[in-house]
């Protein structure tokens, strides 16, 4: 080998090592970089959280659980829990602290890497303040609103939604200002799309639902579907273009829960009986018809948890099964054709996922006292690993 070729080995060899040095993300600004490190991954807590653990496992102390998850793509994601938030670069292979302090998290919704909304409280207390960031999550802001919401959606860094039990607002000024979105009488759950396109379950006074859609910001509504049901507890509503989910409740007892999920492919216009568990300790589920499911992820008798929708015609719909102390997930790759539970592998009674494209996702167990943990799937959710657990 001549002198110029050796010389380019050692300088490529010297890069190597550079690189596999280089930090992978910036702890500081709580904006999270991409990864370079090829260093092996980390396991249990990564050391971190250290003393909040300890301060939390004190007596009269709750013990420190995660809340929820957010991925904004392959790579780059965060976990919540009641006084933290930690931040990966690298899917998860490496972990750093982003935030320690007062706020409980309760939901995590970041636009970008640098912007995002928290809805969080204060220890000891019950209210939930929207909190908001423009650094990646490491400092906070309380955005001075009288309205308490119960879910929060950013679209982007400027426009976004805030909810309650049976109200819509919107802002398009980053927060400064909400005004109410008008929505059908007897809505209990709402959700947009965008700030024309939303939706709206509305309860039934004698027994049953409506699943309502605008497209005109909240101005005119038409019906898109009725369920009959002897009672109504509410639902939740989950779209991405064309593609629909309506989750509706039946009733709840011996830790069992009965629902329905029906779904649409086409904005509305058809629908499929997806789901359909009836339970001993809720009764049957709402609706009638033949589901292609019986049950949903996690049995026996397990809760829907938040659902993740991709595309046009993929679903991901997390479940645990407090009485099988197992959490998992279900899922359709053709829109409301056809339905998969996935065989329940992961301890824990109820879970938050965040999915970035069919195959890849991740799953908090949250509200967990001995188990809330994070795992990762790279086969839709057929087999897990562990990426972060906090002390037991």
């Amino acid at each position: 080998m001549d002198l110029k070729k050796k010389r380019i080995n050692h300088l490529l060899r010297i890069l190597v090592i550079v690189v596999l040095l280089l930090p992978s993300g910036s702890i500081g600004s709580g904006t999270l970089a991409t990864a370079t490190s090829a260093s092996i991954c980390g396991k249990g807590d990564h050391g971190l959280l250290q003393q909040l653990q300890k301060q939390h496992q004190g007596e009269g102390q709750s013990a420190l659980s995660f809340t929820d998850i957010q991925f904004l793509n392959d790579h780059i994601g965060r976990a919540s829990g009641n006084g933290f938030i930690i931040g990966t670069s690298d899917g998860g292979c490496h972990w750093q602290e982003i935030y320690t302090g007062q706020w409980q998290i309760v939901q995590i919704d970041f636009s970008d890497n640098k912007n995002g909304w928290a809805l969080a409280t204060l220890p000891s207390q019950q209210k939930k303040y929207l909190i908001q960031t423009s650094d990646g999550g490491s400092h906070w802001k309380n955005v001075n609103t009288t309205i308490t919401f119960d879910r929060i959606d950013l679209l982007n860094d400027q426009e976004g939604f805030g909810y309650t039990a049976t109200s819509a607002y919107k802002t398009v000024d980053g927060g400064k200002s909400f005004s109410r979105i008008p929505t059908p009488v007897n809505n209990r759950y709402a959700s947009f799309n965008n700030m024309k396109t939303g939706w709206s379950i509305v309860v039934i006074p004698s027994g049953g639902y409506k699943v309502m859609k605008t497209v005109d910001g909240g101005k005119h509504w038409s019906l898109k579907l009725k369920v009959a049901a002897d009672s109504n507890y509410g639902g939740e509503i989950y779209s991405n273009g064309n593609q629909v989910w309506a989750l509706l409740y039946g009733e709840a007892g011996m830790s069992q829960v009965s629902y329905s999920l029906y779904g649409s492919t086409d904005g509305g216009s058809h629908w499929n009986r997806v789901i359909a568990q009836d339970t001993a300790g809720g009764g049957p589920a709402p609706g009638s018809g033949k589901p292609i499911a019986q049950k949903g992820p996690a049995s026996p008798g397990g809760h829907p948890g938040n659902m993740q929708l991709i595309d046009n015609d993929m679903a991901f719909l997390a479940g645990g099964s407090p009485a099988g102390d197992v959490v998992s997930v279900g899922r359709s790759y053709n829109g409301e054709k056809s339905w998969t539970n996935i065989t329940p592998s992961i301890e824990g009674y109820d879970a938050r996922i965040s999915f970035t494209n069919s195959k890849k996702g991740w799953l908090a167990v949250v509200n967990s006292s001995d188990k809330s943990a994070v795992y990762m799937t790279k086969d839709g959710g057929v087999s897990w690993n562990v990426k972060f657990s906090l002390m037991k």
